[in-house]
């Protein structure tokens, strides 16, 4: 039995019952389950009877642990017979006894649905045209060319991107590292190290300051020592047909261009579509006119304070430490968060009616091929990782997240990409999941460290 009264415009009170039966073999399932977690004499953990179990715990704990157990199932079979779609978990507001066994009043937030979304089709966004720089492609060729270099020996100084052989001690003779093969300028071993090594040739000799490690304490300060025994220079093959042809796929250098050159303008496009995307988001969750429950507000601001809090115990690094290292204000901090998780929650209002509007909805076959890719990024079978999905409750939300991705390539596509002057921008649409596999990561840099107003939930 349950009831359903407006609580506010997001809100509904939902009075649910749970009935003297339920109650009693949620009582006797109680029992069991603290049976087995208290030590109680003369009995095994899970086999001492309800009463002596009852008499331990208080009867008030016992029926207080049986609602408990009992609530959820009553809960989720009211908010399905009412037709609500709640948007955070169910609050219990008041818990009284009556004739039939107990009556629950449950508040639930729900989504906001909007009435009218912004204009998507045909709207206009500027982005830059992709294109081609000059010389692009003769680097990328010159770092294929670096991967089957050479190092001759020189009789010259040494300079940025040559190599040394060196030895390095410290004050007194000790020695830091012997024989050691060191690209100049590369600042990849001891800081200072570069300042004599650059100039330098096969037989200097010169000091320089330097800190080196201490476990388990501050780094020391050091005088050390290089000696160069040999300075040896790069030598990159000769771009010519026979060399493609003895290490990739192409036949001449020519054939290798082209395809470098076709494959640079597919990730530009790429990346072009990317950013279109993104400005795209943030112009229709600007402009979408609707109203987010508080509750709702500071749920998803929490769980944005969570992940973030997460990123940043992975690198040792404590949310009060952030907040100094970075010079924030702890308001703005909190106010950063709050609107973090505004946008979140817009996004997803979005996404949601623009996939209904579509007509958009997920396949099995989707719903397995992500299954099967993050059973694979998790290093875990696919069975496996299917398994801890319905156990968490998270297939639900794992289909939702997939149709929101589904709602983002759909307004892309719909959109028109323009450049400055307003001229159309040609763009190729990529098939779903394709993505381009020359040195992406070239397109991108990386950012300085975690920020919430990054955050990614949409």
């Amino acid at each position: 039995m349950a009831g359903t009264r407006e609580a506010g415009p997001f809100e509904r009170a939902l009075t649910v019952t749970i009935t003297g039966e339920v109650l009693a073999e949620a009582e006797t399932q109680a029992a069991r389950k603290l049976s087995g977690e208290l030590k109680i004499k003369g009995f095994r953990p899970g086999k001492a009877p309800r009463q002596i179990v009852e008499k331990m715990v208080g009867s008030e704990t016992l029926r207080a642990e049986a609602i408990d157990a009992a609530l959820p199932a009553v809960v989720t079979e009211a908010i399905s017979e009412a037709d609500l779609r709640p948007a955070t978990p169910p609050r219990v507001q008041d818990i009284r006894d009556i004739e039939e066994g107990v009556e629950v009043d449950v508040m639930i937030t729900l989504w906001p649905e909007v009435d009218t979304l912004p204009e998507y089709k045909g709207r206009e966004i500027e982005i830059e045209r992709p294109a081609i720089e000059d010389g692009e492609v003769d680097q990328r060729i010159d770092r294929m060319r670096d991967q089957f270099s050479e190092l001759d020996d020189v009789d010259r100084e040494a300079f940025d991107g040559d190599y040394v052989l060196i030895d390095i001690t410290r004050t007194g003779g000790e020695d830091i590292v012997k024989d050691l093969m060191y690209e100049v300028g590369s600042g990849s071993l001891l800081e200072g190290i570069d300042i004599p090594l650059r100039g330098s040739k096969a037989g200097t000799i010169e000091e320089f300051d330097t800190h080196l490690p201490v476990p388990g304490g501050e780094p020391e300060e050091v005088i050390a020592k290089v000696l160069v025994k040999q300075v040896k220079a790069k030598r990159l093959p000769e771009l010519t047909d026979d060399w493609v042809g003895d290490v990739s796929e192409f036949e001449t250098v020519a054939e290798m261009r082209e395809q470098m050159t076709e494959d640079l303008a597919g990730m530009k496009a790429y990346s072009a579509r990317m950013v279109m995307g993104e400005k795209l988001l943030e112009a229709l969750v600007e402009d979408l006119d609707v109203e987010v429950p508080e509750a709702l507000v500071e749920a998803e601001m929490e769980a944005v304070f969570h992940r973030f809090a997460h990123q940043l115990s992975e690198r040792g690094v404590t949310v009060e430490q952030y907040l100094q290292m970075s010079g924030q204000d702890q308001d703005a901090f909190i106010d950063d968060l709050r609107n973090r998780g505004s946008i979140n929650l817009r996004t997803r209002i979005l996404l949601d009616g623009v996939a209904e509007a579509e007509g958009l909805a997920v396949t099995e076959e989707e719903t397995a091929s992500a299954v099967t890719q993050l059973a694979q990024m998790a290093g875990v079978s696919r069975e496996e990782y299917g398994e801890a999905l319905q156990e968490g409750g998270r297939e639900q939300a794992l289909a939702g997240d997939i149709l929101r991705e589904k709602a983002k390539e759909r307004l892309v596509e719909l959109a028109v990409p323009v450049d400055s002057d307003g001229e159309v921008i040609d763009l190729p649409v990529p098939q779903r999941g394709e993505a381009p596999d020359v040195e992406a990561a070239d397109a991108t840099e990386d950012g300085e460290g975690p920020e919430p107003a990054k955050d990614d939930e949409e």
